[in-house]
């Protein structure tokens, strides 16, 4: 095989000490506090052929072993063997301090020094690429992103409008987007109908606020601003379309499913900024891979697409960081693992036009 300098696009290291005490829900506790009673449930349900529910415990109890860690780097270290030694991260953070579910142990500054120094580290300098995160609602959200970047040189802005908020809120657009574009950053934000919730914000909500077509706003007033849409629309919008089809004579229809919609939007010309990123999405990869391969024979659309995978959020699935990332080589080609794995990324970080 030709040499790849991989970059994944899109990875976390964040701990559970930067998720509120009582996320998701204040019962849950005591299957924070001892992991291995989620084990010992799944072991029951398939007892009783409950397999769904096993299988789901299961996929709670590998995520809860990844994020009990002490340190970022811990998970780091965790992923690095399953990506060539001279592979890129970029490496995202969450801020879910307003979310009202109870206090985060370790605040947003703390976790943001803690990712400067992984990135300024002998085993992790040039390697890790880490972003910023902000709740734009909370007290300093702007002044923490100027921070990050002007004392740390981050390389981009995470978000997660799902928690509750606009991608076009105030604070973004009037002083979070102009210093992206001033420094010819890129903004990363979540688009997928799963993930983390505020308390009280219903589904159609957080799905308001993390549809493609809601940073349609911020894309008009910030043309050269370069936005991924991570996830590609998501697995649900994904499955939907391979199993039950997407009129597209529909506006509704293609409005509706993220995946379409976002392939709509980068190929209309109207959004030159615009990417996404198939992180998580196709760790389903028997199932999404042959249309994923048909959509980039679209050059509009090769041209804005990164790989990503989503870790430690895949540790929830079978298949290894490693397998996945194989199985997409062979089955994308060099050419375009290449172009979704090492030109567009370093096209979408500002590091060439």
């Amino acid at each position: 095989m030709a040499h790849i300098r991989i970059t994944n696009c899109h990875v976390h290291t964040f701990t559970d000490q930067h998720v509120p005490v009582l996320y998701p829900h204040p019962l849950l506790w005591i299957f924070k506090k001892v992991p291995v009673l989620v084990r010992f449930l799944a072991f029951l349900f398939r007892f009783v052929g409950h397999e769904a529910i096993a299988d789901n415990l299961d996929r709670l109890f590998r995520f809860s072993q990844e994020s009990g860690v002490k340190r970022q780097s811990d998970l780091l270290d965790r992923l690095v063997p399953h990506y060539p030694p001279d592979t890129r991260f970029v490496v995202l953070p969450m801020e879910m301090a307003g979310i009202d579910h109870g206090r985060v142990p370790v605040g947003l500054r703390d976790q943001h020094d803690e990712l400067a120094e992984m990135a300024k580290s002998e085993r992790y300098r040039d390697r890790v690429l880490p972003f910023a995160t902000c709740d734009p609602r909370l007290p300093g959200a702007a002044d923490e992103v100027r921070r990050c970047i002007e004392e740390h040189g981050f390389r981009g802005l995470k978000l997660y409008p799902r928690l509750g908020f606009d991608p076009y809120h105030r604070v973004l657009m009037d002083e979070v987007y102009p210093m992206l574009v001033e420094r010819n950053l890129p903004v990363m934000s979540h688009c997928s109908r799963g993930g983390v919730t505020g308390k009280g914000i219903v589904d159609d909500v957080a799905d308001m606020y993390t549809r493609p077509q809601a940073f349609i706003p911020v894309m008009k007033a910030f043309p050269e601003l370069r936005v991924c849409l991570a996830h590609f629309g998501g697995q649900r919008d994904w499955r939907a379309y391979v199993e039950d089809g997407v009129d597209t004579t529909d506006p509704d229809a293609v409005e509706g499913n993220w995946q379409v919609a976002i392939r709509r939007m980068i190929t209309c010309g109207n959004y030159p900024g615009l990417w996404t990123d198939i992180s998580y999405t196709l760790f389903h990869f028997t199932d999404f891979v042959p249309f994923l391969r048909l959509f980039l024979e679209d050059e509009d659309v090769a041209s804005r697409v990164l790989f990503g995978s989503d870790y430690y959020m895949t540790r929830q699935e079978v298949l290894s960081e490693r397998a996945v990332c194989f199985r997409l080589r062979v089955a994308l080609g060099e050419d375009l693992f290449r172009r979704i794995a090492e030109t567009n990324p370093s096209i979408w970080l500002g590091e060439e036009v």
